[in-house]
């Protein structure tokens, strides 16, 4: 199943909503404070948390009914001004902590999930499509039929290449766009003639990406070794630098 696909999850399934939920942990392991933002997609209600600080070492819990689907990321390098709330990474635009119904803004590494209604099946992946700002990884506690953790446990800004970098304020490199963002042709953002699996194949940028974090997303049709499931009502460990 295409990332898209997952994060778009039939609408059908929320006539059941509530019917079941998962606890989510998210764990900042980074020597810096994260920002997480929660986006629900398909139109459903967002989550009881839009978004929160995150102090290194230390966790925070979020319950998730299910059936859900919708994504996680960190937002680094916030600061608020003038009663003004920024990230310098995948901001998400709302002015405040809480990104209240708005998604993150590229390069942003993001978690997909979509949980499945009553001890169903989840699907879950992390990525890279939008780009890179921090390492994550999404770890199933419990549940049956594999259930194995996936990640971006690398720095991928270490290995950006100068066309895609996004500097800082200071003129250090803080994030990595994806080709797609930095270039907007159809063979990167596979789009128009390229809008098949069969003909939106890895480019020389979406492999620098696959080579850093072999299980996450490097492109939209990066589905063979991106997409994991786990069923039986897992809950979920996120932790940003893993």
């Amino acid at each position: 199943m295409e990332a898209q696909v997952i994060f778009a999850f039939s609408l059908a399934i929320f006539f059941f909503y509530g019917a079941h939920s998962a606890t989510f942990t998210f764990t900042n392991n980074c020597p810096y404070t994260v920002w997480p933002g929660t986006l629900t997609g398909g139109g459903t209600p967002q989550l009881s948390s839009t978004g929160f600080e995150l102090a290194s070492k230390a966790s925070f819990t979020l319950d998730v009914p299910a059936p859900w689907s919708g994504r996680f990321w960190g937002r680094t390098q916030c600061t608020e001004t003038s009663g003004k709330f920024q990230c310098a990474t995948a901001d998400c635009a709302s002015g405040q902590i809480a990104c209240n119904g708005a998604g993150a803004i590229p390069p942003a590494s993001l978690i997909e999930l979509t949980l499945a209604a009553n001890g169903g099946k989840d699907f879950y992946d992390v990525s890279l499509v939008d780009g890179f700002n921090l390492p994550l990884s999404v770890t199933p506690q419990g549940g049956s039929g594999g259930c194995k953790a996936t990640s971006c446990p690398a720095n991928v800004i270490a290995a950006c290449p100068p066309e895609l970098q996004v500097k800082g304020s200071d003129g250090s490199v803080i994030a990595c766009k994806s080709a797609c963002l930095a270039f907007n042709q159809p063979q990167y953002c596979c789009t128009g003639a390229y809008s098949s699996p069969a003909t939106c194949l890895p480019t020389q940028y979406s492999k620098i990406f696959k080579s850093q974090c072999p299980q996450a997303y490097s492109y939209a049709f990066d589905d063979k070794s991106s997409t994991f499931t786990c069923s039986g009502g897992a809950n979920y460990l996120i932790t940003f630098c893993p």
